[in-house]
């Protein structure tokens, strides 16, 4: 009798993709229609409906006026302070996302010992490494004598508990946030339902102590940071480290920022002695190239706010198949098609009987519309067999008209390829340049559209036998 009164707690179905809830289980969400992602869950609290209370009165304020810069806690290390916008925030929270063993656990160890350094205290939770293993790795890194506060721990209570002990900690690193589990709910750890009730127990302690936090997130086959899509919204910044294991170096990209630019990126070279700074990238992505090949463009291209040179090479062979292969490696390859068809519409190239290979060189990846101008310059060289000049950039966007567009930042690009010892841009026509850009010590070279590109860089093919 004494518990009828008592709401029954009735187990409720989440999708482990989506986050999703449902009332029943079932084997495809339908939200975001995946398979066998629904696991059941218990919680601990039964549901209710809150009753309306009596609230207070705040006061309201207009849009004009300033308020206080945000204080900023600096690493030390340059390019994980561009990417943070300056540095952390306090109180802010951040999640860092990345592939198993691309680096994330050392970049984060070299933060800490850099802050710890300079007086700050830091603490560091691994929820999947021993205090032992993560020692060893301070010490390959020469680190050990910084003074970091170590644990290994996966309850939110205890690990709250201790960062309130003692002063204020500067930066708590939780790695990561798929092992942590809450008692506030009933699941196992990792579910949907434990990730996002530990995250906003952490974000809550960030706000009210105002301690930075960082969360170190696991990334799905597609790469994105696996768990519910409402811990990317409850956190002030998402980071992701990417990067190649053929390649040595790596990229630090932020795609959410409150606090400062989106689409920012650092660079590092993994060395034996962890991650090394590169402060000019560009010079790094172009080393090595064989200026005198034919298929090679050099794009003055932009990632985030930094302007940076990448080489995209093409190679067009005539193919044997019934269907001619279309292979990319940091492009889009809907982009490719789309170039590929207007070179053939208004280029006169046929390009219909040979295989194409498009690759940006170094691991890189060209998204922005202004790599159509490089892509297409470096398909046209390849066919025609003519190389293009050394000392010359391509910017541009390419419509369906055959026009070429032009694009943003275009002063930056053309002081990017100055420093490096380029002296000629192709862009567009319709490019607006002010006399600064001009001053950059890179003449520009307007072209109004593909046919223009392909009569400018067939003239320097070498004449064939047989024509």
């Amino acid at each position: 009798m004494l518990l009828q009164g008592m709401a029954k707690s009735r187990p409720i179905f989440v999708c482990q993709n989506c986050g999703a809830i449902t009332n029943r289980w079932q084997g495809r969400c339908d939200s975001c229609q995946d398979w066998n992602s629904i696991v059941e869950e218990n919680p601990r609290l039964p549901p209710g409906v809150a009753k309306p209370g009596r609230g207070r009165p705040f006061d309201l304020e207009g849009l004009a006026g300033e308020g206080p810069a945000a204080p900023r806690l600096r690493t030390g290390i340059e390019e994980f302070d561009r990417v943070t916008g300056g540095g952390f925030v306090h109180g802010s929270v951040t999640l860092l996302g990345g592939e198993p063993g691309i680096g994330k656990s050392t970049l984060l160890i070299q933060a800490c010992a850099e802050l710890a350094r300079r007086g700050s205290r830091v603490i560091y939770i691994s929820g999947e490494e021993a205090v032992a293993q993560v020692r060893l790795r301070a010490g390959r890194l020469a680190l050990a004598d910084a003074p970091v506060e170590l644990a290994s721990a996966t309850q939110v209570e205890d690990i709250l508990a201790t960062c309130s002990n003692g002063k204020r900690a500067a930066l708590i690193v939780i790695d990561s946030i798929q092992t942590m589990h809450t008692e506030s709910v009933d699941s196992a750890p990792g579910t949907v339902t434990q990730v996002r009730a530990s995250a906003q127990a952490l974000l809550r302690h960030g706000k009210s102590t105002g301690s930075s936090i960082m969360l170190v997130g696991h990334v799905t086959k597609d790469g994105q940071v696996a768990g519910p899509r409402v811990v990317e919204h409850m956190v002030d910044a998402v980071l992701s480290f990417e990067g190649d294991g053929a390649h040595h170096f790596r990229m630090l990209r932020a795609s959410k920022n409150r606090f400062g630019p989106t689409g920012e990126i650092g660079v590092f070279e993994m060395t034996g002695l962890g991650l090394a700074q590169v402060p000019n990238p560009s010079a790094l992505f172009l080393a090595g190239r064989d200026a005198d090949a034919p298929g090679a463009a050099v794009l003055a291209g932009m990632e985030g706010q930094r302007p940076m040179l990448i080489e995209i090479q093409a190679l067009v062979a005539p193919s044997s198949l019934g269907t001619p292969r279309r292979a990319v490696v940091g492009f889009d390859s809907n982009r490719l098609a789309m170039i590929l068809a207007v070179l053939e519409a208004h280029g006169g190239l046929k390009l219909g009987a040979h295989d194409v290979y498009l690759n940006v060189a170094g691991g890189m990846r060209a998204d922005e519309p202004a790599a159509d101008l490089a892509a297409a310059a470096a398909l046209i060289s390849s066919l025609t067999g003519a190389p293009l000049p050394p000392t010359q950039v391509y910017f541009g966007e390419i419509g369906l008209s055959g026009a070429v567009r032009p694009v943003i930042h275009a002063g930056a690009r053309l002081k990017e390829a100055g420093k490096l010892g380029f002296n000629r841009a192709v862009l567009s026509q319709g490019q607006q340049l002010n006399d600064e850009d001009k001053g950059a010590g890179v003449a520009p070279h307007q072209i109004a559209d593909v046919a223009a590109l392909v009569a400018e860089i067939a003239q320097a093919a070498p004449r064939r036998r047989g024509r």
